[in-house]
């Protein structure tokens, strides 16, 4: 009897570990590719990054195939050869990236101090690979590295990351690291010192001299810290020292030029040196191993300096168990997505959809350490108790998305970000919002206000914990800075004038909200400034010069008139606070009817870059949700369900265009549940079309009074994609919106679905 029993204990724990989870269903790989044969513009594909990290943290791991270039995340799949592995990387940047600190490549046989040509591997420490021989699941990476037999294993933890080697049998093995390097240029200055027998600790300074963000631009401005320790004493080490000379400019392309590359080639080799400080260094440790030898490495990363790398290190990763590292990162990511549980559709949908939700969890990122301690704008040290301070706000993209669904789903997310922005402001001595932040950089880049709408929109929502003064204040500052000003638009600028008329109203809604109305009376008349750049002569949105004469026009889908990464007619939906005065300019109901349906009925079946609908690029995200504004909602559930199936993928080209720090990605999550906004700041989604058949919305206690809100699409199929009628806890709706208080209450959203469009009626 106890052995029958034992057996079938056996088979029960072999059945649980053998069911699926949901954290299975996500794959790092879908958008890891930069450029490919399927490229038809500047911009590219996904540019996300297949290496692990865990939900919101500073750490990720990832391959790097090139420093140089637009590969804003270091590494894109149909590259031929790996440099090294480094702890940090943005997510499906379009700019010129940053980060890739901390590289380290295993190697065999002589040191290299460059990391060599593509051509070429052999001349410097990278290695071809074999993209067969990848392996990318949430919280772990495998790969080859063919040239050296090398076989290379991450894992992430919050603020540190462990590395797994498998060595071949070898007197010439080898782990360095390039301290100097960057993705997108170079740290202009580093430090290293041997700690002990077993340990190194060290930085690297990322001015913007070195390049980094928008090559600069940017104004990327950090140092990296880090403590590191290796499974295997540290008996023959040395450092690497180039000698760069001091009128070198040390951007991207300089730094990736040929001289600047022999340069590195040519460094000086200081064998057994155990503390140097330099402008160009590397750092190695070379030991003998046997075959299939395991050799391990784990560091901890900080911004703020290098106790506060120990002391993540600690607190993340005590010991040498890497499949425990993996394990927990898995769990993590498992209890993250359990935020949203679908059922229905596909394996394929959902193994879209998760990866999806996953790229929403990457960033806003921690930016404080274990113990609070964060960098400030000032470049002094704080400590946040209260909230984590956190950073990588794509503002320009993720407001329309990714900041309405982590309202839902991630609350504290939101109130962290906030906080950290008011932080910024202040500290900096601005007190403005950026618009784009990045380490505490105002890189300034795209445009607009978007900080603006993310306050506006949690405020509403509830989410409120975090100085609500000094919030009104800074938010009224931006929009003063950066609007449309005396003229009520922004000369030769389309993109700028609607952009900041939609900060306005989001400033006029918060004034409101507060009891300020004359304030809210004024901003809410600012945002009807984008009345003054339409023209009856062209009709529709034009650009104006500063003596209020009309630029020169050739075309809504023709690129100009001030309209950034767009043309008119995409950014000339960009009016989401007053549809209804846009459909009068437009000529009432018959005209936009006409302008929105050739808007959609003109984009390619592939969904790539084009002059009609841009999926690809933010702009007009919204758009499809606009038919429902117009009283035609058969549309929004037709177009939302075309763009879930077309214009996202389950490859490395799944990703139609860049992530954008989740934005695109936070875009199907929304359209494949079903709802999503059009005016951040009205508190009201959206419905359409759910490509799922069930969604269970777990709510956070601490922010909402709800358990769950369950959304139910029944009969649900390729075919029956028109909702036939709307049911919220059991009552009828005539109306296809629904609010986010109605949704964070807790409830039921009962969806009706059939082959053929239909008109609510409440009178069931």
């Amino acid at each position: 009897m106890k052995k029958i029993a034992l057996l079938s204990f056996t088979f029960i724990l072999f059945s649980c570990k053998s069911e699926k989870q949901l954290v299975d269903y996500i794959n790092p790989m879908i958008g890891a590719v930069t450029y490919g044969e399927k490229t038809r513009d500047i911009h590219g594909f996904g540019k996300t990054f297949p290496g692990p990290t865990t939900p919101f943290g500073l750490v990720q791991l990832s391959p790097d195939t090139r420093s140089c270039g637009d590969n804003g995340s270091g590494y894109s799949n149909n590259h031929a050869t790996i440099e090294g592995f480094s702890f940090t990387h943005m997510s499906g940047v379009g700019w010129f990236g940053d980060l890739g600190n901390l590289l380290m490549t295993p190697t065999i046989g002589r040191l290299h101090t460059n990391k060599g040509a593509e051509a070429e591997p052999e001349n410097g420490y990278r290695s071809r690979f074999s993209q067969e021989s990848e392996t990318a699941e949430a919280g772990y990476y495998s790969v080859v590295l063919s040239d050296y037999g090398i076989t290379t294993e991450l894992t992430a933890a919050p603020r540190a990351g462990m590395i797994r080697f498998t060595f071949p049998e070898s007197d010439s093995a080898r782990i360095q690291i390039d301290l100097s390097r960057r993705i997108g240029g170079t740290s202009t200055e580093q430090y290293i010192k041997v700690e002990n027998e077993n340990s190194i600790s060290g930085w690297m300074k990322c001015p913007p001299e070195g390049g980094g963000w928008g090559n600069g631009a940017g104004k990327a401005d950090y140092t990296v810290y880090f403590w590191c320790e290796f499974s295997k004493p540290l008996d023959d080490f040395g450092v690497w020292s180039a000698d760069i000379p001091d009128d070198w400019v040390r951007k991207r392309l300089e730094v990736c030029s040929e001289t600047y590359q022999e340069l590195v080639a040519n460094a000086t080799i200081y064998n057994g040196a155990k503390e140097m400080q330099g402008e160009h260094l590397g750092f190695f440790t070379n030991f003998k191993t046997s075959s299939d030898e395991e050799v391990l490495v784990k560091s901890g990363i900080s911004f703020v300096n290098v106790e506060g790398a120990k002391e993540n290190l600690e607190n993340d990763i005590p010991h040498w168990e890497f499949d425990k590292v993996v394990a927990d990162a898995k769990s993590s990511w498992n209890d993250a997505i359990q935020s949203v549980i679908v059922e229905g559709a596909t394996s394929v949908e959902r193994e879209i959809f998760y990866t999806a939700l996953y790229h929403t969890l990457i960033d806003p990122r921690a930016y404080s350490d274990a113990n609070g301690n964060y960098i400030g704008a000032d470049k002094n040290i704080h400590k946040a108790n209260k909230f984590t301070y956190r950073t990588i706000f794509c503002g320009w993209d993720v407001f329309r998305s990714q900041f309405p669904l982590q309202t839902i789903i991630n609350p504290k997310i939101v109130n962290d970000e906030i906080n950290s922005l008011l932080q910024i402001a202040e500290l900096s001595g601005k007190e403005y919002l950026p618009r784009w932040d990045f380490l505490n950089a105002y890189s300034g880049c795209m445009i607009g206000n978007p900080a603006v709408s993310v306050i506006t929109d949690a405020y509403q929502k509830g989410i409120r914990d975090y100085d609500i003064d000094k919030a009104f204040i800074y938010c009224k500052n931006s929009v003063d800075k950066f609007g449309n000003g005396e003229l009520g638009y922004v000369a030769n600028k389309v993109s700028e004038t609607l952009e900041y008329a939609y900060t306005d109203w989001c400033l006029g809604k918060l004034a409101e909200s507060l009891g300020k109305p004359e304030v809210a009376r004024e901003y809410y008349n600012k945002s009807e400034n984008y009345k003054n750049i339409w023209s009856e002569e062209v009709q529709w949105f034009r650009a104006k010069d500063e003596n209020g004469e009309w630029m020169a026009w050739e075309g809504k889908t023709v690129h100009g008139q001030g309209c950034l990464e767009s043309n008119p007619y995409q950014q000339g939906w960009f009016v989401p606070h007053d549809i209804t005065g846009l459909k009068d300019l437009i000529g009432g109901q018959g005209l936009i009817e006409k302008e929105l349906t050739e808007f959609f009925e003109s984009v390619p079946e592939d969904f790539l870059w084009g002059d009609y609908y841009n999926h690809p690029n933010e702009h007009a995200h919204h758009v499809p949700f606009m038919f429902n504004e117009i009283g035609l909602p058969h549309l929004t559930q037709k177009w939302t369900r075309k763009i879930c199936d077309k214009a996202y993928g389950n490859d490395v080209f799944g990703l139609c265009g860049n992530d954008d720090v989740g934005q695109m990605s936070a875009w199907y999550v929304l359209a494949a549940i079903g709802i999503h906004p059009v005016c951040p700041g009205d508190n009201k989604y959206q419905i359409t079309s759910p490509v799922f058949n069930k969604i269970k919305i777990q709510l956070d206690k601490e922010y909402y009074e709800g358990d769950e809100f369950v959304i139910v699409a029944r009969n649900n199929s390729e075919e029956n994609i028109y909702i036939q009628s709307i049911k919220l806890n059991g009552e009828y709706l005539d109306r296809y919106w629904i609010t986010h208080e109605e949704i964070v209450a807790g409830g039921v959203l009962e969806l009706e679905m059939g082959k053929t469009m239909a008109v609510l009626d409440n009178s069931n």
